[in-house]
């Protein structure tokens, strides 16, 4: 009985053994993000709350807009690429989830077989049948117990993998909305820049017509009208350019939406009103609200649990395999007392492996190393860009209070010279094509500030992580 008892009491004592130094293997994963997070501390303003929290609707208010990014969220090729990544990924996650189970199968064969006499060495007894035929039907089950963690590191890394493909996916999300308001805002400054041009040309016909009065009233000379006439086709060349932008800019609006192309329906840049609330939040809200930082830490943890894996390759690895089932030479009484059943208990050391698993420990260790540095730049880029936006932001308003003020004085300026040339001779029209071109020219450039003001909004709800919440 003693004897018994120590036979059942040493295996279960070198199990606990060995599940308890399981903790010594494998690391638990911690965030690498606090360091990050102070760097931030002084370089960007702290709110107590993110615009990238708030719906991408409160954001844009152009309903025709609004209507686009939902078309493109739902038709956008890239996105739809991205969310079947999601689908192979959740498959992976439950055949990792399922592989710490007994694997369980189940087998049947006949087997028919004859037997010479002569390797039988029978002598001379005669009557033998050296005919069989063998039924077998049975269950087989292995399962390797996860002593040293290496089956749980493996879902966990891949886990890890499905979130970061998760993560991967709203990083889509939030810059196709960019993208497609960033688009649209270049669609409208183009058609507003084409209705500038357009009325350019009809004055600048109206200039030459005055040109050839004030010549017949020897006001002017000959090269007044010349002028004229130049600057009215100089004019006239740069509508097409404009045109022909336009037409690219709706096919690549086009694409984004997962459409073809064709015209794109819109409303004009003078309706559009930029949202004034910017607040950008502490700094560990990034990694709430950004998902490239969120892809990139999950490739980190993915590549730490690989890690932890590749290291349990230098212990023993312990299996139990168990069978059974029903044998017979005969059929007919198949399930008489023909039951088998086996069980195994193995326990494999690896001994010599060409150095496989130290190359493997080596490669997953430098893989761990690529993704801490892939999650750094992804801090750093978030800073990068939240910097940039913010201050483009702040420029762009400055632009657009100066703008005003150069173009409310070139229209004085242009009244001025008109007014010279008509009544004295002490200007010409060289000075008023010169004002005016510079009048045309501030003109387009108020259009392109306030666009860079509404992009730059954009792409701080960008940087900020904004858009997949809602």
């Amino acid at each position: 009985m003693k004897s018994n008892t120590i036979t059942y009491i040493i295996p279960i004592a070198v199990l606990v053994l060995l599940m308890n130094s399981c903790g010594v293997i494998n690391k638990r994963y911690t965030t690498p993000d606090s360091e990050f997070a102070e760097q931030y501390r002084d370089t960007l303003v702290n709110d107590t709350t993110s615009m990238a929290t708030m719906p991408w609707k409160e954001i844009i208010s152009d309903s025709i807009l609004q209507n686009l990014i939902e078309e493109g969220l739902q038709n956008n090729l890239d996105l739809k690429v991205a969310i079947e990544n999601i689908y192979q990924a959740k498959a992976s996650l439950v055949e990792a989830k399922l592989a710490v189970l007994p694997s369980l199968e189940g087998s049947a064969s006949v087997t028919r077989s004859k037997t010479s006499e002569s390797s039988l060495n029978l002598g001379s007894v005669s009557g033998i049948n050296l005919n069989t035929t063998s039924y077998i039907g049975q269950l087989s089950s292995s399962w390797e117990l996860d002593v040293w963690g290496k089956l749980r590191s493996n879902k966990r890394a891949v886990l890890a993998s499905f979130l970061e493909t998760e993560a991967a996916t709203r990083a889509v999300h939030t810059q196709l909305i960019s993208d497609i308001a960033t688009a649209y805002y270049n669609l409208l400054t183009l058609d507003e820049q084409l209705e500038i041009t357009k009325k350019t040309l009809e004055n600048r016909i109206g200039d030459q017509e005055t040109m050839k009065y004030l010549k017949e009233s020897a006001v002017v000379d000959g090269a007044a009208v010349v002028q004229s006439e130049a600057s009215r086709y100089e004019i006239e060349t740069s509508i097409p350019d404009i045109e022909i932008s336009i037409l690219e800019q709706e096919n690549a609006l086009a694409i984004l939406l997962g459409r073809l192309p064709g015209t794109i329906e819109r409303t004009s840049l003078k309706e559009q009103e930029a949202y004034a609330d910017l607040k950008i939040g502490v700094p560990s809200s990034l990694l709430r609200n950004r998902p490239d930082i969120q892809e990139a830490e999950m490739a980190f943890r993915s590549a730490f649990e690989d890690v932890n894996m590749a290291k349990t390759y230098f212990y023993p690895s312990l299996t139990i395999t168990a069978s059974g089932g029903l044998s017979s030479l005969d059929l007919s009484n198949f399930f008489d007392n023909s039951i088998f059943y086996n069980l195994i208990g193995g326990l494999t050391q690896p001994i010599f492996a060409n150095g496989e698993n130290k190359a493997r420990l080596k490669i997953n260790k430098s893989v761990q190393q690529q993704s801490f540095y892939d999650y750094k730049a992804a801090w750093l880029n978030a800073g990068s860009e939240i910097s940039k936006a913010l201050y483009s932001y702040n420029k762009t308003k400055e632009k657009q209070e100066s703008r005003a003020h150069q173009i409310n004085a070139l229209e004085k300026s242009v009244e001025f010279t008109e007014a010279l040339l008509e009544y004295s001779s002490s200007t010409n029209y060289t000075d008023v094509l010169t004002t005016k071109n510079s009048l045309l020219s501030a003109q387009l450039d108020s259009v392109e500030d306030k666009k860079d003001e509404l992009q730059a909004i954009i792409e701080l709800y960008r940087a900020l992580g904004g858009g997949w919440m809602n």
